[in-house]
């Protein structure tokens, strides 16, 4: 059975490795993707590899570095997260959780409330 904490280590490993095959197998076909930057949900796997591929690939040629760090929140949404870092580990700039069901992740939401600022950073950056 999937964990929360393991499906974001293998999102957190996809950013910072700007690769996606170790998220791939994990994602359910009918998987759901929020972002509050973006106005329109992604509602498939296929969709979904479609975008953050290509958002990885353009990551790649910018030269820009991103970190995705392994984090805890204790208020609104407890839990594990990951807290998305870009241009310096310091710029945090986004919040990342989970939803799983079984071997699946059904949804991944990025958000900026709450706060990555608001989270117990870890230190560490899966790869």
């Amino acid at each position: 059975m999937l964990t929360i904490e393991t499906a974001l280590r293998a999102f957190a490993s996809m950013m910072n490795t700007l690769d996606s095959s170790k998220l791939e197998p994990l994602l359910a076909n009918h998987f759901c993707y929020s972002s509050q930057m973006v106005f329109s949900e992604i509602e498939s796997k296929k969709e979904y590899l479609d975008y953050i591929n290509s958002k990885l690939k353009v990551v790649k040629s910018s030269g820009e570095t991103v970190w995705a760090e392994m984090a805890t929140l204790t208020h609104s949404f407890p839990g594990p997260c990951v807290v998305l870092a870009q241009g310096d580990k310091e710029n945090l700039v986004a919040v990342v959780f989970a939803e799983v069901k079984g071997d699946f992740i059904e949804r991944i939401d990025l958000c900026v409330a709450p706060t990555p600022q608001s989270a117990k950073r870890s230190g560490e950056y899966p790869n």
